[in-house]
């Protein structure tokens, strides 16, 4: 993608863009109320930065310069009437997948690179009549089914803390733009871990929504469909927590269909204190090891929590059957997961020749995820059910306590690996008795754990391990309730405070 070419007319004084660079979009929204800067000199300072940056990141790989500039033009115009919305005059990114008027919508597909969208996405079109100036879009991996963000259409997509790492997938640019401060809000969405791994990878905040909440019109491809894929949400992607809140209120009730008749009213957080809340914390997967990085993680929110005077709580102090069985989910995941595309990619023959292989009675997430594909609707029908008794597992679960605290994934950002087949890629992970070769399946535990029964789960940063790279941990609270998991990592991010930037990227930095 070209650079922007870049207005040199600001009016702003220099020093108040510098401290608005990573300011959140809450505080960016202030200071244009308040008139310290103008839509237009914001607009022009974001760009900069990515002029200065993006050549080595390609976070950003679709816009369109002067949309965006009358954007800026139109919201300061607004201020100037006395107009307030939560969002004007405020630049945003969205992800590559979601449709913006005017830009191409390909999902780094090959196929779809010149499918242009006419109209922007529900998502889109409620942050633009919050007042959001749309940058532009930022990249993915192909199909939207990768950890790493890298396509045939767009190029690779790098981690602005360590350039030879990837930001993450499939919402890798959403993160990366936060993190190297070229935005203060992104749009993301999540199936598998994809905002809460980019998030986690680069130190920034992502919440996964409740199943349903917020509308998929208008993402992905082909373009016109009506259905959202199964398991699938989307979400917001910030600096701070507080702005996720922001953002999922503005998401909420945007299909006129079911608005007829139907609001969503989120309840409230249970807790305006750390000291109030029930947490279980959960470090190891069952039947696996648990990794350095996902104890540091544990460790390190386990102390906060204790000094904050929370209860803490362990597996091991719960009463039998109180906490569903997550050994007995994942398969469920891995064949709700599989079989939620219509046109699922071809197999490998690898796979092929597994599949062909497996015992009749193998109930494995391996073979869960090789049977997927071709699944029959009776027997989808079958796990559908199962999903809905385990939410109403969780829910008498959450009776008891009000979030749960698990790692994000079992290390930080790894290197680039775009070997092929994906799904025969291992990825080095340190353990306490030594380094071993991770297979690329493995690394969807954590992320399922609130996906398949539809749970909200927000992900937030913890500081940086021993290598400098960030950590994250994820809350997941009851379904609906998604404001305790955001409001729990805002009071920790008040106490502890959250995101960091990245070493080079500070503002004012120049490369």
């Amino acid at each position: 993608m070209t650079a922007p070419q870049l207005d040199d007319s600001a009016s702003t004084a220099p020093d108040v863009l510098t401290a608005l660079t990573f300011a959140s979009a809450k505080e960016q929204a202030q200071a244009l109320a308040d008139g310290r800067v103008s839509a237009v000199d914001l607009l022009e300072h974001s760009l900069a930065r990515i002029a200065r940056f993006d050549g080595e990141l390609n976070a950003l790989v679709a816009h369109d310069l002067e949309a965006a500039r009358a954007s800026a033009r139109e919201a300061d115009a607004a201020l100037a009437r006395g107009e307030r919305r939560p969002l004007l005059g405020v630049p945003v990114t969205v992800k590559e997948s979601f449709d913006v008027a005017g830009l191409v919508t390909s999902v780094g597909n090959p196929a779809f690179a010149a499918n242009r969208a006419e109209h922007d996405s529900f998502a889109v079109a409620a942050l633009r009549e919050a007042g959001a100036v749309i940058v532009g879009k930022t990249n993915v991996p192909l199909a939207l089914t990768d950890l790493q963000s890298y396509n045939a259409v767009y190029g690779v997509t790098s981690n602005p803390w360590d350039l030879e790492r990837t930001p993450g997938g499939s919402s890798g640019g959403s993160s990366a733009a936060l993190a190297a401060g070229y935005v203060a809000l992104e749009l993301g969405s999540d199936i598998g871990g994809s905002i809460r791994i980019p998030a986690h990878f680069t130190g920034v905040y992502g919440h996964k929504p409740s199943y349903g909440l917020v509308s998929l019109r208008g993402a992905g491809v082909p373009p016109g469909r009506f259905s959202a894929r199964d398991l699938s949400v989307a979400g917001p992607l910030a600096r701070s927590a507080g702005d996720l809140e922001l953002a999922l209120d503005l998401l909420v009730n945007r299909d006129p269909l079911t608005a007829k008749a139907w609001r969503v009213s989120l309840p409230p957080a249970r807790h305006a204190k750390l000291s109030d809340f029930r947490v279980l914390v959960i470090d190891t997967w069952p039947g696996t090891e648990r990794s350095v990085s996902e104890r540091l993680v544990i460790e390190r929110v386990v102390e906060r929590l204790r000094t904050q005077g929370a209860q803490v709580s362990r597996p091991a102090d719960l009463r039998d059957g109180l906490l569903p069985d997550l050994a007995r989910a994942h398969p469920l995941y891995r064949s709700l997961l599989g079989s939620s595309l219509a046109e699922p990619p071809a197999q490998s023959e690898a796979a092929r020749e597994r599949l062909a292989a497996l015992a009749p009675d193998d109930d494995s997430a391996d073979a869960a995820w090789l049977r997927a594909p071709t699944l029959a609707h009776r027997d989808w029908l079958k796990a559908d059910e199962r999903r809905y008794a385990l939410r109403h597992q969780w829910e008498r679960f959450f009776e008891s306590f009000d979030v749960v605290v698990t790692p994000v994934a079992p290390v930080p950002a790894f290197r680039h690996n775009h070997s092929e087949p994906k799904d025969a890629r291992t990825y080095p992970v340190a353990f306490d008795n030594g380094v071993r070769e991770v297979r690329f399946l493995d690394f969807f535990y954590w992320a399922g754990l609130p996906v398949l029964p539809g749970l909200p789960a927000t992900s937030f940063p913890l500081g940086l391990d021993d290598d400098g790279l960030p950590v994250s941990a994820q809350a997941v609270g009851p379904w609906l309730e998604d404001r305790t998991p955001i409001a729990f990592a805002r009071l920790l991010e008040e106490a502890y405070g959250g995101f960091l930037v990245p070493p080079g990227y500070e503002a004012g930095a120049g490369r």
